[in-house]
């Protein structure tokens, strides 16, 4: 059992990664914003021990010294950083997402260096937008893998919100690279870079208007807006660049990513595969006939994947042969996004 740290203990990704420590027998202390939230953590695991779930407020992940606290808590073998945010809802993209981010990441690293020695190993959320170039993702001689990096510059940011949120996390992740290359701390890291991450809410936390943005899409399609967008005749919507994971294999690899020692000084890039709103649709369509009359017809015309020749390779073999199980299949993990949503539904 390992006493572990996590931050950002009720977002979306975090509060599977806390199920999973909890299942594995580890022992937590996370890190909420609120009090409300701790409240929410607790009331759902009433036959957890104090002794192995412990929640702390950090109101502003972005202040100076925010965990400067948490972070001396005694016994504290790892820590799990998954506090950053994931949003494009900004009119300073500089202030709500990349000073938070970059902020947020250097210093728990530094409050670990100076107040937890008994820290070994540090694993951070990082995103498959620090690996993602922009202007390759029609590239199909393109091929994104565990060493490629987002060369996005900071002066690029501005009034883009969905590139301040890439340049958030490339940023974030190349400071805490450099300060262990800079500091020599006691501890090594670990990042995980997922894709769009899929996968059903943890109910005691969610709320249907505060969904996490990737899940966002089968909210949209499960209250009829992909019908609405056929009805007004723009087909079913872009799917993006339609590289996923689901949720609980990205906590896994979390977990996985502190428990196993030769992981140390890795990158994570958990991808399950290509997925597009067609095949989105067409899984909740014979799965979910009682959601008929909120989907598009099967004439709607859109939502389809772009070309082979209009879309970036990706490999990552390294990681799934060093994380070692099989990622979640897009069906399963549809089948269980849409089941966790209809209770907000109704």
């Amino acid at each position: 059992m390992t006493k572990v740290l996590l931050t950002g203990g009720s977002g979306f990704i975090a509060a599977h990664v806390l199920e999973t420590l909890l299942q594995r027998g580890h022992s937590v202390v996370t890190t909420v914003r609120s009090q409300a939230k701790a409240d929410k953590i607790h009331e759902a695991h009433p036959h957890i021990a104090k002794d192995r779930l412990e929640t702390v407020i950090v109101p502003d992940i972005a202040v100076e010294g925010a965990f400067d606290e948490v972070v001396k808590t005694p016994g504290l073998e790892a820590v799990l950083h998954t506090a950053s945010p994931f949003h494009f809802n900004t009119t300073n993209p500089k202030k709500d997402l990349i000073d938070p981010a970059v902020l947020g990441t250097t210093g728990i690293l530094k409050a670990i260096s100076r107040s937890a020695p008994s820290v070994k190993r540090v694993v951070i959320t990082s995103s498959f937008a620090a690996i993602l170039d922009r202007t390759k993702t029609n590239d199909p001689g393109t091929t994104y893998t565990e060493a490629s990096w987002n060369p996005v510059a900071i002066d690029e940011v501005e009034n883009d919100a969905v590139n301040a949120y890439r340049a958030s996390k490339t940023l974030a992740e190349k400071a805490a690279w450099d300060y262990l290359s800079s500091a020599s701390p006691n501890f090594d890291l670990v990042t995980v870079n997922p894709p769009m991450v899929f996968g059903p809410v943890v109910h005691y936390l969610a709320t249907l208007d505060a969904i996490n943005t990737s899940n966002q899409r089968f909210v949209a399609l499960v209250q009829g807006a992909w019908k609405k967008q056929e009805q007004e005749g723009k087909g079913i919507p872009d799917s993006g660049f339609g590289l996923w994971i689901d949720v609980r294999d990205v906590a896994l690899a979390h977990v996985l990513a502190m428990e196993k020692p030769e992981l140390s000084g890795k990158r994570l890039f958990t991808a399950a595969g290509w997925i597009v709103n067609r095949e989105t649709l067409d899984i909740v369509r014979k799965n979910f006939p009682e959601l008929k009359d909120q989907l598009p017809s099967e004439e709607a015309e859109g939502g389809a994947a772009p070309p082979e020749d209009k879309r970036f390779k990706f490999d990552n073999s390294a990681t799934a042969k060093a994380l070692g199980f099989e990622w979640t299949k897009a069906e399963k993990t549809t089948v269980d996004t849409v089941k966790s949503l209809i209770p907000f539904l109704n």
